[in-house]
């Protein structure tokens, strides 16, 4: 599980986010992160493109920190790739904070995300009929202070910290889940 005293990582750097808000190496790293080393020609194949593109990809990815290579696995010009090990709570920085050249880029990669959110939202009724217990949803409504949800996105984040584990550190029995949590103002409709 987190170590608790894991900070944050923050996209605050222009071309770091950049990295991440490209359609092809989001999917490359959830890829790596579901199901683990992976190199560029088996990417390549998973998501219907030519090896070049995927190298090109994946050595932004390991530029910004995101992946690794995996040196022991490598050969000549085979080379496997691995998430790196960062922190898991992962943010953006507040919209107002961000340089007007940067906002683009962080508009696309929320774009992005939440196109990546719609599919899974989509995916959801037959992950349930398959199998109930690892298919769970929660909708709710509340009124909080702008402290409260600040308070209350810091204790959800905690709580998925509290009970994950890391690929390496996993129980047998340990699957990937992929959760979300969405919350908006319900008065600007």
């Amino acid at each position: 599980m987190k170590d608790e005293d894991e900070a944050p990582l923050y996209l605050d750097d222009h071309e770091r986010l950049k990295a991440l808000a490209h359609p092809m190496r989001r999917r490359m790293l959830s890829h790596l992160n579901v199901h683990g080393p992976a190199t560029s020609t088996t990417l390549g194949e998973l998501l219907g493109a030519k090896t070049g593109t995927t190298s090109y990809h994946l050595r932004q990815l390991e530029k910004y920190g995101f992946i690794e290579e995996i040196p022991e696995r490598s050969t000549g010009r085979e080379r496997w790739w691995r998430k790196a090990d960062i922190p898991r709570d992962i943010r953006t920085p507040n919209f107002r904070d961000v340089a007007p050249e940067s906002r683009a880029v962080l508009e696309e990669f929320y774009r992005i995300g939440m196109a990546e959110d719609r599919a899974l939202m989509d995916r959801f009724g037959a992950a349930y009929r398959r199998d109930p217990d690892w298919a769970k949803a929660s909708r709710g409504f509340g009124r909080m202070t702008k402290e409260g949800f600040d308070a209350f996105f810091e204790e959800y984040i905690a709580l998925l910290s509290k009970y994950s584990h890391r690929a390496d550190d996993a129980p047998p029995d340990a699957r990937p889940l992929y959760i979300r949590m969405f919350a908006l103002p319900a008065d600007d409709t």
